[in-house]
């Protein structure tokens, strides 16, 4: 069965996944939960209520632009991952069941050319290569 440079890449142990592939599979589970989104809010209550502390209302308000900007990019960078995996995954199994499903017809369409005909035209339509 062919495999596409993604799939090849995970093939190692650990479920087939390298170090920062697992950071982000961790990371996405705890961002994409409700109690993300609470220790966020408690975060933004702390920034409001340390007002007092800082010496300008600028240096204050610069404490959570920097800060959210930082977050927000390290975040988009990660979910884009986990995302752009996501959908590698999923196209490997379309092009696995494309190929099963163009062998089987296949092997039903030795009285049948336009079965054979639509097997050909399942596999160039997904990129399947027949194979020898």
């Amino acid at each position: 069965m062919e495999s596409n440079d993604a799939a090849e890449d995970r093939s190692g142990g650990d479920d087939g996944k390298n170090g920062f592939e697992r950071f982000v599979d961790a990371v996405n589970e705890r961002v994409s939960r409700a109690p993300f989104f609470g220790v966020i809010l408690v975060a933004l209550v702390l920034w409001a209520v340390s007002y007092p502390l800082w010496k300008t209302t600028t240096k204050w308000e610069l404490a959570l632009h920097t800060g959210s900007s930082i977050l927000s990019l390290l975040l988009l960078v990660l979910l884009e991952n986990a995302g752009r995996r996501s959908e590698e995954t999923a196209q490997e199994k379309l092009n696995v069941l494309a190929n099963a499903l163009a062998a089987l017809m296949d092997s039903r369409a030795a009285d049948d050319p336009d079965l054979r005909q639509a097997a050909q035209e399942l596999r160039e339509a997904v990129g399947l290569e027949e194979r020898h």
